[in-house]
């Protein structure tokens, strides 16, 4: 018998146990009959204000995912959502083929990352020159242009808010987005992409795409639609961007 209130499909979703803006996107853009059930990898270190505590930052995930996956799987879902961003661009290409067979391997089932997403957003929009905007230190931004690069994509330029915690993420304001936006954009950019899925850019995305006539990617909104899409589901969203509202 089907879930009565994931009847469609019930998808699992890991974060970092630091983010409290998924859940709020994933609620705000979930269709109905399709769930999103959160595994939380334990992060005892907050603190990213250098290279090095950032990478420190990335370990505790690697370590945390493990027992967040298996915890999510205990509820039988149909599909994993990772809903952390760095980790899934760091390595580059190569790097996140392999974060993913992992991920896959660990639990049997589909998978969607939210470079993965990010990326065939843009080929989606059919743009090669892009800008992006991220809440992370130099060293995660490197790994952003790398992977970006590697799949053929111009990074036109970028800009790293880098916020001082992985909680310090979600105070990012819409006021300072803004800016960074409109300093970001240019007739040398096709697309603008937001990653860092604890900062919550989604409905903001969708006002950017109106006054910036180009497509502005939140990875939040992307990593939605992209599983929505691998799962057969077309349903079209209002209010995070025209990729979910016309792809």
């Amino acid at each position: 018998m089907p879930d009565v209130v994931g009847y469609r499909a019930k998808m699992g979703v890991i974060v970092p146990s630091t983010n409290t803006v998924v859940e709020h996107d994933y609620s705000a853009m979930r269709p109905h009959g399709i769930t999103f059930h959160t595994g939380r990898a334990y992060i005892p270190e907050p603190d990213i204000d250098s290279d090095v505590s950032f990478e420190d930052l990335l370990q505790a995930i690697r370590e945390g995912q493990g027992p967040a996956i298996r915890d999510v799987l205990t509820c039988k879902p149909d599909y994993i959502i990772m809903g952390m961003s760095a980790e899934t661009f760091w390595g580059g290409a190569e790097g996140n083929q392999k974060f993913e067979a992992e991920i896959k391997e660990q639990t049997g089932l589909g998978v969607t990352t939210g470079a993965t997403a990010c990326r065939e957003a843009l080929a989606l929009f059919g743009a090669r020159r892009i800008a992006f905007v991220s809440p992370y230190p130099p060293v995660g931004n490197e790994a952003v242009t790398k992977f970006f690069k590697d799949h053929g994509y111009e990074v036109v330029r970028f800009r790293g808010l880098a916020a001082p915690s992985a909680t310090a993420m979600a105070a990012i304001s819409e006021g300072e987005l803004v800016d960074t936006l409109r300093e970001l954009d240019g007739p040398d950019v096709d697309a603008i992409v937001q990653v860092g899925t604890n900062l919550s850019m989604v409905r903001l995305a969708d006002a950017a795409e109106r006054w910036l006539q180009k497509p502005v990617i939140a990875i939040n909104a992307a990593c939605v639609w992209h599983a929505l899409r691998a799962n057969g589901f077309d349903d079209r969203l209002e209010g995070f961007g025209s990729l979910l509202r016309e792809h």
